[in-house]
This record gives C-alpha cells, structure tokens and sequence, in this order.
C-alpha cells in the first residue's frame, strides 16, 4: 500500500520571500527525484499557477472551488513538467473567505480536501498567501510541517517570529502535531556583509531548523515564471536550478533521517 504523501506547507507573512518560487523549484527538483508532487496554489494571486504556464482565468475547477467543497482529484492538473502537478488557484478564491467566515470547520476545509488525494502523491506543497488569512489558516491546519522561506535581510527575524507565533496558534487552536519541516535562507547575495551576518544569526538562532542549503539570488529564477517553467526546465545549469536541485537532495535525506 502506498504511503500517505507529506503536506508541506510553504509559507511566510512577508511577501516578496521566494516563497512560490519555492513552490514551484522545490517541487519540481523533488519530481526530477522520481517524486510524485503535487502544488497547491491557495493563493489568490495565482503567481505559482501563472509560473507554471497555466492561466488563472482558465475555465474549470480551482482552489476556489475545491474550497467550496468540489472534487479535488477533478482540478488538479499536469504542469508539463514530469511526476509534477498543480492544483490551480484563481482571483476567485479571495471571495472564499468572505463565503466561509460563519461556517462549522472553516479552517479545515483544504484538509478535509487534500486528505481525499494525498495518497497519490510523495509530497503535496501548499503555497500559502503572503498574510495571515483564513486561506492561510486552511494551509497551516491541512500541512504537517511548514516550509518557511526567509530572505537574507535586515527585517527577516522580525516578520519570522510573528510567522512562528502564528504556527503556534494553531498548534494550540487546530493542529498539535504541526512541525517546523524547515527555514530556507533565499535572495542569498554572498557579495554583501549584510546577507552573510544575518544568514549567521538565523542559523546561530534556529540551528539545525535551518537548511544547508541556501537559494542565491539568480537572473535565471526571475525569468522562468514568464516562460511558464520551472528552472530546471528554463536553464538546468543555472545557480538557481542547482541551488534547488541541492535543496530537493537535502529534503529527501532530512526525510529519511526522521
């Protein structure tokens, strides 16, 4: 019997992180692995969808709908990439919260549906919007574990602990087994004395929460979303594409190890 696939929540407050960058990345070093992976875009601005060639105008089921209660299984689709698949989202899910605000069970409602599917998949990654919304309420509580991408910057520490505050709160509320599945250091510019003294402070604070691999800031990583690609398929020798590939392989052994 196949094992029941891990849900991993990609998420940070603070936009402008690397998160669906991420997303898309990760999730496609992890299907270069011979992983079966599925992307979740629960954010309302469809950038992971968009990222990967698919419009969020689409006519069909998205993460609006699956939300409202539709068959998940009816609205994920192929990404073009292989082993690797995306449940799209649309400007339509914004209105999910105002729809769900007085229901029973609001918070669970993306668990109940990835719940349904999971069995299909290795890894299940859910891009959360950059806010702590009911939407990402939904992904915390349907996750066990977050990803937590952390740019290298002077104000990273401070959105970081509203974030873990927050992971808490619903450790407490909805979800007691929630893990830290890790803190991803990204837009990483080993040129400045800024990046490097706050990368040495997260991982002296965080320790071993932190992964070895770190994400450089890379050309090559902005321009794949407009080709529809992730990097791999955009530039496989690229730093980005290897950065990625790195932090797929140290996922894997992570895993393994726990």
């Amino acid at each position: 019997m196949r094992k029941v696939g891990r849900v991993v929540a990609i998420a940070n407050q603070k936009g402008g992180v690397g998160k669906t960058t991420t997303a898309i990345n990760l999730g496609a070093a992890l299907a270069a692995f011979d992983r079966k992976v599925l992307l979740v875009d629960f954010d309302p601005q469809a950038n992971a969808t968009s990222g990967l060639g698919l419009s969020a105008q689409r006519n069909g089921a998205n993460a609006y709908d699956v939300l409202l209660g539709a068959d998940p299984a009816l609205a994920i689709l192929p990404s073009g990439f292989p082993n690797f698949s995306v449940l799209p989202s649309g400007r339509d899910l914004v209105g999910a919260e105002v729809e769900l605000v007085g229901q029973d069970g609001r918070e669970r409602r993306l668990r109940e549906a990835i719940d349904r599917i999971r069995r299909d998949f290795d890894f299940v990654f859910v891009d959360c919007p950059p806010s702590l919304s009911l939407l990402t309420l939904n992904g915390l509580t349907a996750a066990d574990s977050v990803l937590i991408p952390l740019q290298t910057e002077y104000f990273a520490l401070e959105g970081l602990s509203e974030l873990l505050e927050s992971i808490e709160r619903v450790r407490h509320a909805f979800h007691p087994d929630l893990e830290i599945e890790g803190i991803l250091l990204t837009l990483y510019d080993e040129r400045t004395n800024l990046g490097r003294q706050v990368m040495e402070d997260i991982r002296a604070h965080f320790g071993k929460l932190v992964y070895d691999t770190v994400i450089p800031r890379n050309v090559k990583l902005g321009e794949a979303p407009s080709f529809g690609k992730p990097v791999l398929a955009y530039d496989v020798k690229s730093k980005g594409a290897e950065a990625y590939l790195a932090l797929g392989r140290e996922v894997l052994r992570r895993r393994e190890v726990r």
